[in-house]
């Protein structure tokens, strides 16, 4: 089927919304019709091949849409049914037959290697075949998606809101609920209040953290952190953020969110411990990089640090999770969210490096 799509054809260049061929879905996938899809910093990433995938390619992975057509095999999933689509995995390594999806072993080709399960291509212009991203490639107006990484999502819930679910959102909250898991009454300092950051302090108040640090260089943003749940916050331009972290808490802060991926703020993030103390890396720098820590404050301090992919979450159990924690008030997602028209993607991306929106969405 002809479909419209933006496409990058070679690295930095802006999208171009264009006309290309959308094969039909094979066994185990299913066609859906996009009516919303987030942008995330990975989608830019990639853009920029800091992130290498093969171009051109359609780029997008946080989809919301309705199934139009499911193809043979695909169980639970129906034509009329409203999905958010979520990363990609191979199914049937060690890591995904034990409910550990994300740690697959093939998660990078499943997700950046721009072909299907089957090796091959569901995009095309003309001759050319495109790839996809995270499998399924989102800034569409219809995309296929494997049945694995499709989230049945109630249908009274205006679906262009749940579209950053399947990635930035589920990654912050994770990151907080799955994977650091603080005990109520603890101290967690988040940094960065973008999407993933800003998922992250909502969690933190749904956890019971009382103590709430975020650190970011937008007003803006500290202000919109306070009102999601932050007791306090840091404008990293004006103060030592370690001396001030120590200030709030005397002795460190039991958790820490890094969520810039800047190899400088990982460090802080080290340092603001308190003894015991874990930090969690969600911030996704350039591929190679790497950070100078302190070994010996982690070891006599017994501090450690842990990578987080995609939250640590099973996307068909964790999303009807915050969508439930949304309904009743208790994450409240949507004041992160700024529409934009599909023809606008390249102002929204800009919008979103600017720091003037959080997290855009374009609407199909």
């Amino acid at each position: 089927m002809k479909i419209k799509a933006a496409v990058v054809h070679e690295t930095g260049q802006e999208y171009q919304i264009e006309e290309m061929t959308l094969d039909d879905p094979k066994p185990g996938e299913v066609l859906i019709k996009i009516v919303a899809s987030g942008i995330c910093h990975t989608d830019v990433s990639a853009q920029h091949q800091l992130l290498p995938v093969p171009l051109p390619a359609v780029l997008g992975h946080e989809g919301a849409g309705i199934i139009e057509k499911a193809g043979e095999g695909v169980k639970g999933l129906e034509p009329g049914d409203h999905v958010v689509l979520s990363y990609a995995s191979c199914g049937h390594c060690e890591y995904c037959l034990t409910g550990h999806a994300y740690a697959c072993e093939d998660i990078l080709e499943a997700n950046f290697g721009g072909r299907m399960d089957d090796k091959t291509h569901r995009l095309h212009q003309g001759d050319q075949s495109v790839s996809n991203f995270f499998g399924q490639s989102s800034f569409a107006t219809y995309a296929i998606a494997n049945a694995r990484n499709v989230v049945k999502v109630d249908s009274d819930i205006d679906l262009r809101l749940l579209a950053p679910l399947g990635c930035g959102v589920q990654t912050g909250a994770g990151g907080v609920l799955n994977v650091l898991q603080p005990s109520p009454g603890s101290s967690i300092v988040v940094f960065g209040s973008g999407t993933v950051g800003m998922s992250s302090i909502m969690a933190a108040k749904v956890a019971g953290c009382t103590t709430i640090i975020v650190v970011d260089i937008h007003d803006s943003r500290l202000e919109l952190a306070q009102e999601l749940g932050a007791t306090h916050t840091i404008n990293s331009r004006n103060v030592n953020v370690v001396d001030e972290i120590k200030k709030i808490t005397s002795k460190g802060v039991n958790f820490a969110i890094e969520s810039t991926g800047v190899p400088e703020v990982l460090r802080n993030a080290t340092l603001s411990l308190a003894p015991m103390g874990k930090v969690g890396i969600i911030g996704a720098p350039k591929m190679g990089t790497n950070v100078e820590l302190d070994v010996m404050d982690l070891l006599i301090n017994v501090k450690s640090v842990v990578g987080i992919h995609q939250g640590s979450s099973i996307p068909k159990i964790f999303i009807p999770t915050l969508i439930n924690l949304y309904k009743n008030g208790q994450f409240p997602f949507e004041k992160l969210i700024r529409f934009y028209e599909f023809d606008d993607i390249n102002k929204a991306i800009s919008d979103s490096k600017d720091g003037s929106t959080i997290k855009p969405i374009l609407t199909m």
